[in-house]
């Protein structure tokens, strides 16, 4: 079953989308550091913000290959903790930390919605099947970025908010690095895992489920 889109976002979730940016980005600069947005939840939340006004079915695409299934991880993680007190991947420790302020904390709440929020985007827009390899790429060059230039764990002691080891280059801790293996074969399997196991799924979902974005271009 194929989905029609709908073609267009409505006026007014641009601006409510854009106004809840604009409230995140300054205080999440002053709170974790500018490299809080390389993290790939952060870079969905601004390239949507620039894809709802422009109408871009290839950026919304490519967020929505890129987030949906950790996003959902993430809200299972959430749900899990504060209904039942059960950890299922530890991703979700900081919305219980006292050190964060509540604001931020909700937030922070934004994972929760935003990858039902490009579902939706893509049943308005179509999916576009260059999200994959392009996501792909964007994706390498990021976990890269994050290795050779990004703050290592642990966060500084003066400043233990501050964002470290962004997108889990270092481990699945931000007290210190990973021991398990090399650090250039875990790299290799971060970026295995994200294209393998959260973006080829997403794709072939997508592609099956959503109407094909240039298609309804063509109707347009």
């Amino acid at each position: 079953m194929t989905i029609v889109a709908k073609q267009h976002v409505p006026y007014s979730v641009k601006l409510l989308y854009s106004a809840f940016v604009a409230i995140v980005v300054p205080l999440y600069w002053t709170t974790y550091g500018p490299w809080n947005f390389v993290y790939f939840c952060d870079v969905a939340l601004l390239v949507t913000a620039v894809a709802i006004w422009i109408e871009s079915p290839l950026l919304v695409s490519m967020q929505a290959v890129a987030i949906v299934v950790p996003q959902t991880l993430w809200v299972v993680d959430l749900l899990c903790r504060v209904l039942a007190g059960v950890e299922i991947t530890g991703v979700t420790r900081y919305m219980l930390e006292d050190s964060i302020p509540l604001y931020l904390r909700s937030l922070s709440l934004f994972h929760g919605w935003l990858p039902f929020f490009l579902v939706w985007l893509l049943w308005r827009l179509g999916y576009d099947r260059r999200a994959l390899a392009l996501q792909s790429a964007v994706a390498i060059a990021i976990l890269l970025l994050c290795y050779l230039f990004g703050p290592a764990p642990p966060p500084p002691a003066d400043d233990p908010n501050r964002a470290v080891n962004i997108n889990y280059v270092y481990g699945f801790t931000d007290k210190h690095p990973q021991t398990l293996m090399a650090p250039w074969l875990w790299l290799a399997a971060l970026m295995v895992i994200n294209i393998i196991g959260f973006y080829v799924p997403s794709h072939f979902v997508f592609r099956r489920v959503f109407a094909t974005a240039r298609r309804i271009e063509a109707t347009r």
